[in-house]
């Protein structure tokens, strides 16, 4: 019987982190929230414009836009970086903060400071907000690292290992949630343009296909130079585990070859033994034991290119959470127009934004390949898919109904007009009192009588018909225009 894993310790000197929340918006109002955040000092970030004045990433990191522009590939970057925002892609605005905070977790009490904020407005009405974080003062263990995070992260808690942190402001002494610090200190503006959907409250009703209500947690962590980092630290981060509610250290697996072969799926060490990067569906973590003055390019590189390589798949996995959840929501026997839109916005997610490859170099491949695993990318796209075939064969099965329904009609008609000549008027129609002799028609009056009438309301019906779906073709496209 193999044995149960220790909780070995590791002191970390330095981490940089971040955490990503993404959230609906009204896509209709979005020069409206593109104001509201201008005029809130926030600035619309340029791949041409040096970053190192703005502090985004702390006093000592600045991401090159050349390195972002030659990072990915040419049609993913003119996605990814638009010069305007009037063009199709994602539009990010920046502003730094450099206020400290305190974070309360039972007894503990950690220092951090929050160094700048982002806003993403993504397309089709999905947007970010990344808020970077760094602890600050002495050394930490990385258990407490880890409960920061875990803690941190969490929007609205609800299990009883997620409740208990408060953030403190040292000036005042004042505290909050890390909800109401989001809401109502950092961003006070944005929760008026959340896209709110039918019979669903709270912050994740701008989302009610997304899996919990907690933050992405994405981390450099640097280490004592030449610290040992073994397969149960790696797992620990994957897995956020920092303390149980009494506080004592814990981690969620005890079985060594169980984390093995976690790690086979969520780890990447071409660096190791000196650098490894752990990535699960709930976070993204680099951990080093180099020495902090050696890791500037590095530190960039995280906040940087594969921070990109980041939200662009983490916007893959809530799209397609998305298409999978308004297509559970069709009603078939009264969606059809609703249908047609669905079918639409899986066609432009697909050729517009969802690609296979999107970086140029080894590095990027290889964490592409990681984030597709870990966020079943793969898996949602197939599912997404055979959705779209799905909504093609119902489409034509409406269509032929509806075609065949038609010719039947025209049949009939055109038949029973043969029978008479192409002839149904009735002589006692031309006279004012004609229609007095109906209980004198014999069978085949009747028979011109119904169909003449049937003809003229079919005839109307199709008519009506037709405008009415013209007008409402226009009014979809309006709003599918405003998903988009």
């Amino acid at each position: 019987m193999q044995e149960i894993t220790a909780i070995d310790k590791l002191d970390i000197m330095q981490s940089s982190m971040s955490f990503v929340l993404p959230f609906g918006y009204d896509r209709k109002r979005k020069n409206d929230i593109i104001e509201t955040l201008l005029e809130n000092d926030f600035t619309y970030f340029k791949i041409d414009q040096p970053s190192d004045t703005h502090h985004y990433y702390g006093m000592d990191i600045t991401v090159e836009g050349k390195e972002l522009e030659q990072y990915f590939l040419p049609y993913v970057g003119q996605k990814l970086f638009p010069d305007t925002p009037t063009q199709q892609g994602f539009h990010r605005f920046s502003i730094s903060i450099m206020k400290p905070f305190r974070l309360q977790i039972r007894k503990s009490l950690l220092p951090f400071t929050i160094q700048s904020v982002d806003i993403t407005l993504a397309p089709f009405g999905i947007a970010f907000m990344t808020i970077r974080v760094e602890l600050d003062g002495h050394v930490h263990e990385l258990t407490d690292v880890l409960d920061f995070m875990h803690h941190f992260r969490t929007v609205e808690p609800i299990l009883k290992e997620e409740k208990g942190a408060t953030v403190h402001f040292p000036d005042s002494g004042e505290q909050l949630s890390v909800h109401d610090l989001l809401f109502d200190v950092l961003c006070p503006f944005l929760k008026r343009y959340f896209r709110e959907e039918e019979h669903l409250n709270g912050y994740f009703g701008s989302l009610p296909y997304f899996e919990d209500e907690r933050m992405y947690a994405s981390a450099y962590l640097i280490s004592r130079e030449g610290a040992l980092i073994t397969d149960n630290h790696l797992y620990r981060m994957g897995a956020l585990d920092g303390r149980s509610p009494d506080g004592e250290a814990f981690v969620s697996a005890h079985n060594p070859a169980y984390i093995r072969r976690v790690l086979d799926h969520t780890l990447h060490d071409r660096w190791a033994p000196y650098t490894y990067t752990v990535i699960t569906e709930h976070a993204y973590i680099t951990v080093t034991n180099r020495p902090p003055d050696e890791m500037d390019r590095e530190l960039s590189q995280f906040m940087g290119t594969h921070y990109y390589n980041f939200l662009l798949h983490y916007f893959y996995k809530i799209m397609l959470l998305r298409l999978a959840f308004e297509y559970s929501q069709l009603n078939w026997k009264q969606d059809n127009e609703y249908v047609k839109s669905l079918i639409k916005l899986i066609t432009l997610f697909s050729s517009w934004y969802y690609f296979q490859e999107v970086s140029t170099r080894s590095e990027g491949k290889e964490l592409s390949i990681m984030f597709r695993q870990s966020f079943s990318i793969d898996q949602l796209f197939d599912d997404v898919n055979n959705t779209l075939h799905e909504l093609y064969k119902n489409q034509e099965s409406i269509n032929s109904d509806r075609m065949n329904m038609l010719l039947f009609a025209l049949t009939v008609f055109t038949v029973i007009s043969g029978i008479y000549g192409m002839n149904l008027v009735i002589k006692d129609w031309e006279s004012s009192a004609g229609w007095k002799a109906l209980q004198q028609y014999n069978f085949y009056e009747w028979i011109a009588l119904v169909t003449a009438l049937s003809g003229i309301g079919l005839s109307i019906y199709l008519i009506g018909s037709t405008i009415g779906k013209i007008v409402i073709k226009k009014l979809r496209n309006r709003k599918a225009e405003s998903r988009l």
